[in-house]
């Protein structure tokens, strides 16, 4: 009788069956139970075999439901092992024709972008970053370019579409040139492409294709890098309690330890520990956006003030977990997105006509966006006297060529009395303002 203590019992080469379901047995092999059904051909009455299922895997109930179906198949006549041979043969008939029609067909651009997607970036970048490529491959090849074959792509074709691209968002365009040229190097390195099909995306509209800033109020922004002055940081500390306390929290940590948005808003709870008199912020560099390179080592952050303060607030709420969460459908959840951050910021300054008719508190500090309070950082650590190599570190930048190889000096030390420095600052230039 099938029994799970009996099951647990057999040894290699035994069988459990039972009088009420002829033909079902539970056979021990080295690999494991397996479910099988004994019957004797209804075509030329040999006795015949076929596999059902793993236990425990496949309950006991579960195995009886597919016994009954198989014993009414054989009924009406069906060789269930030769029809099992037969589907078997047939995919894989199926299949040869498939490589066969692929070897006919032409090695198009569409198979160009996903071969290098597949290979190499889906790999090698996390999740988001991989999207965003697949999405660019998607929304912004038309068709009848994603169908020509990729080694009869002609200059003036990879040009317009670049240039089409650029009228509207010339950011974008420009780093859909990069990923194309990207993938015609991995087609040809992979012998996909003939070795004399010329990259086109590499040679055409080099160094033309730039931003000319964001559109507000009907005007170009301009491509200058916004960095915040003492008086603009002293104001924008004072006002951030105007903001919800999700994006408040946020501000605050890219000030008080010059991380990157992304890392700041997947920080997790887990994450903090005390070294002594410190309290650290120790991210995975996994999590860092340099985690595909070799000499990239966990992003180690001292928290001092105010940053200090948000973090240890937010641990007693959510604990190891995400301490920027945000609750999905389904119960599911994952870090609030930084883009979250960077439209509150946008709904809140004086010229944003994001849900005109609602009444909100207008920045005082305008035309800025959350990334440039990392530029301010860095611009204030220098200003302070903070060495070249401790500020980079700090920011979470690998230190460039030979120095970077050979360097590999961690500035824990340097970091803790750089950052602590750095709060006080910051202190210092809220209170002014309030003076």
């Amino acid at each position: 009788m099938f029994d799970a203590r009996a099951a647990k019992l057999l040894a290699a080469g035994e069988y459990l069956t039972s009088p009420d379901h002829p033909g079902l047995r539970l056979e021990a092999r080295a690999s494991g139970r397996t479910w099988t059904y004994r019957y004797r051909s209804p075509v030329d009455g040999r006795l015949r075999q076929v596999k059902i299922g793993q236990w425990p895997a496949m309950s006991i109930s579960a195995a009886i439901v597919e016994w009954e179906r198989l014993r009414e198949a054989r009924e009406q006549g069906v060789d269930l092992a030769e029809a099992r041979k037969e589907a078997r043969l047939a995919a894989r008939h199926a299949a040869q024709a498939r490589r066969a029609r692929q070897a006919e067909r032409p090695y198009s651009v569409f198979d160009a972008c996903h071969d290098y997607w597949a290979g190499h970036v889906r790999p090698v970048r996390q999740k988001k970053g991989a999207d965003e490529v697949w999405r660019m491959f998607d929304t912004m090849i038309p068709p009848d370019l994603a169908v020509l074959p990729a080694a009869e792509l002609t200059r003036a074709q990879a040009f317009d579409l670049i240039q089409s691209v650029s009228t509207r968002a010339p950011v974008q365009a420009a780093k859909l040139r990069a990923e194309l040229g990207a993938a015609w190097d991995y087609a040809l390195d992979a012998g996909r492409l003939p070795d004399t099909s010329p990259n086109w995306w590499r040679m055409i509209l080099r160094g033309k294709v730039r931003s000319r800033g964001r559109l507000v109020q009907g005007e170009r922004t301009g491509t200058t890098k916004r960095v915040l002055t003492p008086d603009e940081i002293g104001q924008l500390i004072r006002w951030l309690p105007n903001f919800t306390r999700l994006v408040e929290d946020v501000l605050t940590l890219y000030l008080w330890t010059g991380a990157r948005g992304a890392e700041v808003v997947q920080m997790e709870g887990r994450e903090i520990v005390r070294e002594g008199d410190v309290l650290w912020w120790v991210l995975p560099k996994a999590k860092t956006k340099n985690a595909r390179h070799e000499r990239a080592t966990d992003l180690r952050v001292p928290l001092f003030g105010r940053g200090q303060a948000v973090v240890l607030r937010r641990k007693a709420l959510y604990g190891d977990g995400y301490l920027f969460p945000a609750r999905l459908q389904g119960g599911r959840v994952e870090p609030v997105q930084q883009k979250t951050i960077q439209t509150s910021v946008w709904y809140h300054q004086p010229y944003s006509q994001t849900r005109s008719v609602e009444v909100r508190p207008r920045l005082p500090v305008t035309h800025w966006a959350p990334h440039d309070l990392r530029r301010t950082v860095r611009t204030r650590l220098a200003a302070l006297g903070c060495p070249e190599a401790v500020a980079e570190s700090i920011l979470g930048h690998l230190l460039p060529g030979v120095v970077g190889v050979y360097n590999q000096h961690s500035y824990d030390a340097e970091r803790v009395e750089w950052l602590m420095r750095l709060s006080d600052h910051l202190e210092s230039l809220a209170a002014a303002d309030a003076l």
